[in-house]
């Protein structure tokens, strides 16, 4: 018989097997904060693929995340199995140009996995 992973086991490998992860109210065509959707939006502009997580339909893991990497507000994002922010992190990450080669390099890494 299978063993159910915990919240925290399957937010852990969530971000393992997606190279850029989002975790955040709604999702980005139906985004239901405006972090959220700023920072939807500019993943959706940076052109690379990324996987999300509406933490308002999963309590459980809307919970478990405020612990996995003890960051208090949604969105978070991930890359590369690494937490870099929320919205304000991302948004200053993009202006100083950051922001596109940390998202090309994780998803050229798992292209070649």
């Amino acid at each position: 018989m299978p063993t159910k992973q915990t919240p925290l086991e399957h937010i852990a490998q969530q971000i393992k097997n997606n190279p850029v992860m989002i975790y955040m109210k709604g999702t980005p065509q139906l985004p239901q904060c405006g972090f959220s959707q700023r920072a939807a939006q500019v993943l959706i502009e940076s052109g690379v693929s990324f996987a999300y997580v509406n933490v308002l339909q999963d309590t459980k893991i809307l919970s478990a995340l405020l612990n996995y990497a003890n960051w208090p507000t949604f969105p978070q994002i991930y890359v590369d199995g690494e937490l870099i922010g929320g919205c304000d992190v991302i948004l200053e990450l993009q202006a100083t140009g950051e922001l596109q080669p940390l998202l090309d390099a994780a998803s050229n890494r798992k292209l070649s996995d």
